[in-house]
């Protein structure tokens, strides 16, 4: 299988990564297949060779996830929604839902309360008019 990885270069504390396409079972920096591109951090310069990348993902080669953020930036790929992701927004309704639920039983509660005071002066007041 082909991968679209990062291949580092630069000095100490000064990478810089060449975008490339390599087979999955090569090392990180064995040699290419063929050189894609150029990303530096410090930068943030990108040059991607964009015939070239849709030529690989046409046959199949597949993005690691620092590439594919890189792509979807280019505008080569369109932004995916990973599973991880699903999961975390899952989790935020969920979170919502709860709080407003929460909110809605604390508010209920305080009116109770406030009624129940208003109650109790109410038969106060009533108790020391008799009197």
């Amino acid at each position: 299988m082909i991968k679209l990885r990062l291949k580092r270069f630069g000095k100490k504390r000064e990478a810089s990564f060449r975008l490339v396409a390599c087979n999955s079972t090569s090392r990180r920096d064995g040699r290419p297949l063929q050189e894609l591109g150029f990303y530096n951090p410090r930068t943030k310069e990108t040059r991607l060779d964009t015939e070239a990348l849709r030529l690989r993902l046409s046959q199949g080669a597949q993005p690691t996830d620092a590439v594919r953020s890189l792509l979807e930036k280019g505008g080569l790929l369109e932004k995916t929604i990973r599973p991880a992701e699903l999961i975390g927004k899952s989790k935020q309704e969920e979170l919502r839902k709860s709080e407003a639920k929460t909110s809605a039983k604390n508010k209920k509660a305080n009116e109770e309360k406030a009624n129940e005071e208003k109650v109790e002066e109410s038969e106060t007041l009533e108790a020391s008019s008799e009197a």
